[in-house]
């Protein structure tokens, strides 16, 4: 495993979050936010220059990460979910976590938010796609990993409760229900969407249901 500096995660992080190439000015700006034009530019070669040979395209201007990164593949598999593709139980779990947790510089987090919603929604298509191809074990799996990470998400929640239904787990959907009920009254003071609050009643289950 090759080990880099702190300077060079830096830029390799940065790099992974830009699918196109970026110019050395504005990755030396942004980067380097606090410090002259010619320190962040003087800064950015000496990164460059602890990166592993063939890691980064330098051409004129121009840098681009040649490198696999797990942002790159999580990427990929987000696509084919939103696509209607299965997914594997390990490619599941490569979505399941944030990018870059406990980073929180200025030209991170946009790229966290955006990420984090596009791996809810690439976990919340492959519950319900899976779910309808008979895939039930995974398409639970996908769902709970996308109320993880968006626990008041209800059409997430929908989904799940779908999972479960399709397998006649009338218990852990109901559960599922319960548990977003709740969290939506403590965190927002609403209720459920009705039409969704009208299908776990028509359970049968009532009020004596798991919570």
């Amino acid at each position: 495993m090759t080990r880099l500096s702190l300077p060079a995660r830096r830029i390799v992080a940065y790099l992974a979050l830009h699918e196109q190439p970026v110019s050395r000015a504005t990755a030396s700006a942004q980067l380097w936010l606090d410090q002259p034009e010619e320190q962040g530019r003087a800064n950015l070669r000496r990164s460059l220059w602890q990166l592993p040979q063939g890691w980064v395209s330098a051409i004129s201007d121009a840098l681009m990460l040649l490198a696999d990164t797990d942002l790159s593949d999580a990427r990929r598999v987000a696509a084919r979910a939103l696509d209607g593709g299965t997914l594997s139980l390990d490619e599941i779990v490569l979505l399941s976590d944030d990018i870059l947790p406990g980073w929180h510089e200025e030209w991170v987090c946009p790229a966290q938010d955006a990420f984090r919603l596009l791996r809810v929604q690439a976990l919340e298509a492959a519950c319900r796609s899976m779910a309808a191809s008979g895939h039930h074990a995974l398409a639970t799996q996908a769902g709970l990993a996308a109320l993880a990470a968006e626990p008041l998400r209800e059409s997430a929640a929908e989904a799940l409760i779908d999972a479960h239904l399709a397998q006649r787990n009338r218990y852990d959907a109901v559960r599922c229900f319960r548990t977003l009920r709740r969290r939506l009254n403590e965190e927002l003071g609403v209720a459920p969407d009705p039409t969704l609050s009208a299908r776990i009643v028509a359970l049968g289950l009532g009020e004596h249901s798991p919570g």
